[in-house]
């Protein structure tokens, strides 16, 4: 839809930043849309590095299965704007999401205002005009100065595992950027936390603390284990639940499944509190994550063959892929990579390296941020990584011709473009 790219390629151009941090201009305007934030329904409020999308994939599948009508606010997106706000458990379709993004444009008048925040003050109003039993927000980086940050009373804060990330804008320090995601926290609002590094932890303890929020950490308030038939136990306010299968792949999402799990339970806000609460986590979907493709157009160039697709850009998150990667095949994988400047190769392929046969790199089309693939094959290979530069995803694709196991990874945007020649849309 022409003018719905026009609209958003507008409003990217209100602030000569992509990113500035500050709770000012989102409040301005918030006053200016009759505020909005005050009129929502009951949230569960996300922060931290990794995960974070995860969480709220569960949530909204618990919330789902229990029959209730769930707003939804995550970033960034994959393939379309409109995967950033889900409305009534439905994504935002284009004609309602230009509507609301050309009224939020009339009332800023110009004024300079970041992309992220302007998006995020439609969502709101967008949000507060249809009735629904939850809101799922999710934070978009940091948290203290996040434009998420201005809703009030929350059902529960939840903080996902907290890594170095975006240190450019949240600090060196692993407690610097613990303080930020700790901003979340609310005055008497439970928080549920995935288990963090001692001085994180003390970080959030702190500002709990501070806000006399209580506290609940994975580990030693709640504590999970995968049995053998894949169900997971969850012991958690002196019960135990047993929780489905997680439907997401890799070891890591049994964590962000518990996580999700103990947040309702500690939020004090659903009934029946038994085991019946959470056969959503063995439906819940969350696409660029460990995805797997056995269809499409791009399967075209490989003989028919299946692909993967994730959005790792971090250590972590790397980490994470690798550990999904071993689960999946004890065989080498052939990985194609894009990734932006502002991200670390070593960080990335370091986790993955006992895995890797070879490396194809790639640009990330339509980023100007993105590393050229010359750099990053040489990058890879300074690594000691086999590594070749090519033109383009689909030439990438096409030398895979005789590896059985491929992974695109390295940045959401890369998988987001992937997915989109592929032609399989989130939904």
């Amino acid at each position: 839809m022409l003018m719905l790219s026009e609209s958003l390629e507008r409003l990217s151009l209100l602030h000569p930043k992509l990113i500035d941090l500050g709770l000012g201009r989102t409040y301005q305007l918030l006053k200016k849309a009759g505020s909005p934030h005050q009129n929502l329904p009951p949230i569960f409020h996300i922060a931290g590095t990794n995960g974070k999308g995860s969480v709220s994939a569960y949530l909204f599948a618990i919330a789902k299965q229990l029959g209730l009508k769930t707003h939804c606010y995550t970033s960034p997106h994959l393939c379309r704007f409109n995967e950033r706000i889900r409305i009534a458990n439905n994504l935002i379709d284009d004609e309602a999401l230009l509507k609301v993004l050309d009224e939020v444009e009339k009332l800023n008048q110009n004024t300079p205002i970041t992309f992220y925040e302007i998006t995020t003050v439609a969502a709101f109003m967008a949000f507060a005009r249809i009735p629904a039993d939850l809101l799922i927000l999710e934070t978009g980086l940091g948290g203290r100065l996040d434009s998420t940050n201005v809703i009030e009373n929350p059902l529960a804060s939840i903080i996902t595992p907290i890594e170095r990330d975006h240190e450019h804008f949240l600090g060196s320090e692993l407690t610097q950027i613990a303080g930020e995601k700790a901003g979340i926290i609310k005055k008497n609002v439970p928080v549920i936390s995935a288990s963090q590094t001692n001085e994180v932890e003390e970080t959030l303890k702190n500002k709990a603390r501070e806000m006399n929020a209580p506290i609940f950490f994975e580990g030693a308030d709640f504590i999970w284990e995968q049995i053998n038939t894949g169900e997971v136990k969850l012991e958690c306010k002196n019960r135990v639940f047993t929780l489905p299968t997680p439907s997401l792949i890799g070891p890591h999402q049994i964590q962000n499944a518990a996580l999700a799990a103990a947040s309702v339970i500690y939020s004090n806000n659903f009934t029946p509190m038994d085991d019946r609460l959470f056969s959503g986590i063995g439906f819940a979907k969350w696409p660029g994550r460990v995805q797997f493709i056995d269809k499409g157009k791009l399967l075209n160039y490989r003989g028919a063959r299946p692909i993967w697709i994730d959005g790792a850009h971090n250590s972590h998150s790397a980490t994470a892929l690798a550990a999904s990667l071993a689960k999946i095949t004890g065989e080498k994988w052939t990985l194609i990579a894009g990734m932006l400047e502002t991200r670390k190769p070593d960080d990335i392929f370091l986790p993955l390296k006992n895995l890797i046969s070879e490396i194809f790199t790639v640009t990330i089309p339509d980023q100007v941020a993105s590393l050229s693939a010359q750099e990053l094959s040489e990058n890879c290979q300074g690594l000691g990584i086999k590594a070749t530069a090519k033109s383009s995803l689909i030439e990438a694709l096409s030398a895979t011709s005789k590896s059985e196991f491929v992974v695109i990874c390295g940045s959401l945007y890369l998988a987001g473009h992937a997915l989109l020649l592929n032609d399989t849309l989130p939904e």
